[in-house]
């Protein structure tokens, strides 16, 4: 019975969700047809923040069936759906990639990004032993659509980049202490939008400041292994 009740409750606050998602859709081809781009911008925000939220609890809906595989096979759906890119630099450095931009800070879901990235990161370091950087930069590159405006784009401090950390952190930093690990944020743009993740050891980062405005439009080629030459440093 508290499976069935709490199926019943996950799916009435999905339809609650799923009703305000539409009357935001609505409201945004609304402003989208008077050509009002500002306010365009602030119901299609709020469409964006419903449907992570509505993604957060359809992703819980099966489990309340109580299969006992459903965990599992939400992660794999998650996966097919939603490519993240894992691997190292031809320089060794470890980087990441989602298809997606980090939500703001107190807005979206931190936990939408946890379901998609540490099944990722668990897989990845499945068949090799963590990589271990002993003094790195953790350096975020936001990469915009050109087509977004400047005025839409997210100041870095508003970006909620913590869940990421810690998971980045625990597949590749001996310490993330402030005396090991430095933080550094920076935009681009290209034709997709997406977040770039990377771990370059400290005495490296000028080097890759110096690349970073020459990256290819999709970033450089990721490979499964660290060069052996970069592993000096882990």
């Amino acid at each position: 019975m508290d499976d069935i009740s709490s199926f019943a409750r996950t799916l009435t606050k999905l339809e609650r969700l799923m009703a305000k998602l539409d009357m935001a859709v609505s409201n945004t081809r609304c402003m989208f047809g008077v050509k009002n781009m500002e306010l365009t911008y602030d119901v299609s925000l709020r469409v964006a923040e419903l449907m992570e939220k509505a993604v957060l609890v359809a992703r819980a809906l099966p489990a309340y069936t109580g299969a006992p595989d459903a965990a599992m096979m939400v992660a794999r759906q998650t996966a097919s759906v939603v490519h993240v890119e894992i691997g190292f630099t031809d320089e060794g450095w470890f980087s990441l990639r989602m298809p997606m931009l980090l939500p703001k800070k107190e807005h979206g879901s931190a936990d939408y990004i946890r379901s998609i990235l540490f099944p990722e990161m668990q897989r990845f370091f499945h068949n090799q032993a963590p990589c271990r950087f002993k003094d790195c930069v953790l350096i975020y590159r936001h990469v915009y659509s050109r087509d977004r405006p400047e005025r839409q784009r997210r100041d870095h401090d508003n970006i909620e980049i913590n869940m990421v950390s810690d998971i980045v952190a625990l597949y590749t930093m001996l310490d993330d202490a402030p005396s090991r690990c430095r933080h550094y944020y920076c935009s681009a743009e290209s034709d997709s939008e997406r977040t770039e993740v990377y771990v370059v050891p400290s005495e490296e980062f000028i080097q890759w400041l110096s690349q970073e405005k020459d990256f290819p439009a999709n970033g450089p080629a990721l490979s499964e292994f660290a060069p052996k030459q970069s592993q000096k440093d882990m």
